[in-house]
């Protein structure tokens, strides 16, 4: 089928040379031309496991053409919409102007019977208005909305072997029409069971909003039993393991530590609250009010924690910072809690020397004032605390004896709970980890 998808960025990028791997025909246009331009030499903009191989994969195939003129999506049968959606200046609520600059862009190009299908994160309400200005322009085509549920550093699995497919469409012939359109796009997820979900347009977009808001309480709450663990002497992750076991609440998300940030939860949530407001619901959601405070202070807590480890100050203290991704796997540096603690050290007097395997350069443009290193081995030299902030695999597995042998003192604060105390006490390391004793 003849697809096109508008924005390229981490959504939209993913999804087209998905779309494309699956063998349908691609057109993807944003007003980034030096995107673009690296996109179309095969290469992201940004890291993703799996990208750079997979645009190398269907490149040769011709099916996957990346552009600005929006006049290259005409001929296409299906519009997915995969622009993003921050969060406005100066408040919580979404900042749609690159949805609606993207329908605009759309619309002069649209043929009868085209479907036009949001996977934008969007607050509820937002696809209704875009129906009514395609319906204005072209009576025939259709607005669906398909939200994306993709994890960074996961993406490529998650768009070809999705959990779940959910389709927000109208009632009667033409929402029937969209609706067998778009089974086609995906009829290979489809023939391989993954459960669809078929609803309304409001309901659809509250899905993914509902969801993350869902996942930020659960990591939310048990960063606030961490705070009661830290109080009492308990240990946080063995109460989390020992909740975890029922079947009602599971382990999945029971990760005590700095916290969650991204470009998804923290801004989503905020939205969320937003458009409740607006709505004139928004007591209905004062509580992920908290979930984001508690969320916001668990970075302020470590940032305690290291000066608590110093023996009550960081002036002149040399702190390496392994990690500056807000997760593993991934170079965003979105509202990343790793950054946000290194900065805060520093503000504090410490000599913060921040490493990670592939957020370096982004992490030096949004702070260039921290000092950051290429290797692990050049960040913990001579280190009087070493700082696990992002769990990245070659952290987890770091050897105390080796890295003892290149910093100053035997320090490390565990900030993602995943390293093994015994272990590094053992070898003779102060370990502090966040709500464990």
């Amino acid at each position: 089928m003849q697809v096109s998808v508008i924005g390229c960025g981490y959504l939209g990028a993913v999804h087209a040379a998905c779309m494309a791997h699956l063998g349908h025909e691609v057109t993807a246009v944003d007003v980034d031309a030096a995107k673009v331009a690296t996109l179309a030499a095969g290469r992201a903009p940004f890291f993703e496991p799996g990208l750079d191989e997979l645009l190398a994969e269907v490149a040769p195939t011709g099916r996957l053409r990346f552009g600005t003129d929006p006049a290259a999506v005409a001929g296409a049968r299906v519009h997915f919409l995969c622009v993003g959606t921050p969060q406005r200046a100066g408040d919580y609520a979404a900042d749609l102007t690159y949805v609606d600059d993207a329908v605009a862009a759309l619309l002069p190009h649209l043929a009868p019977g085209d479907v036009v299908v949001g996977k934008s994160t969007v607050p509820v309400g937002t696809a209704e208005r875009i129906a009514a200005e395609v319906a204005r322009v072209q009576p025939e085509a259709t607005v669906l909305w398909n939200p994306e549920f993709l994890r960074e550093g996961y993406a490529i699995g998650d768009t070809l072997r999705p959990d779940r497919i959910v389709y927000g469409l109208e009632d009667g012939p033409r929402g029937e029409r969209a609706r067998a359109l778009l089974d086609e796009v995906y009829a290979a997820a489809l023939a391989d069971g993954v459960p669809q979900v078929v609803t309304d347009l409001a309901t659809a977009q509250l899905v993914k909003v509902a969801a993350n808001s869902f996942l930020a309480t659960k990591i939310s709450f048990i960063n606030a039993m961490a705070e009661l663990c830290e109080a009492t002497g308990a240990d946080v992750t063995s109460l989390a393991d020992a909740i975890g076991h029922d079947d009602r609440i599971g382990r999945r998300f029971l990760n005590a530590g700095l916290g969650f940030g991204g470009g998804c939860l923290p801004k989503d949530i905020r939205a969320f609250m937003a458009r409740a407001g607006e709505l004139g619901v928004d007591q209905a959601l004062t509580f992920l009010r908290e979930v984001d405070q508690i969320n916001l202070r668990r970075r302020t807590r470590l940032v305690d924690l290291a000066r608590e480890v110093c023996d009550g100050s960081l002036v002149g203290v040399r702190v390496a910072v392994l990690g500056a991704a807000f997760k593993p796997n991934s170079d965003d540096v979105r509202d990343s809690p790793a950054l946000s603690a290194a900065a805060q050290m520093q503000l504090q007097g410490a000599h913060v020397v921040v490493t990670d395997p592939k957020a370096v350069e982004n992490a030096r443009a949004v702070l260039p004032g921290l000092a950051y290193a290429e290797t692990l081995e050049d960040a913990v030299g001579q280190a009087d605390l070493v700082v696990l902030a992002t769990e990245w695999s070659e952290y987890r597995e770091l050897d105390p004896e080796t890295v003892g042998a290149l910093v100053a003192h035997r320090r490390v604060l565990d900030g993602r709970n995943v390293l093994d105390p015994a272990r590094w006490r053992a070898a003779g390391w102060t370990y502090r980890a966040l709500g464990r004793p």
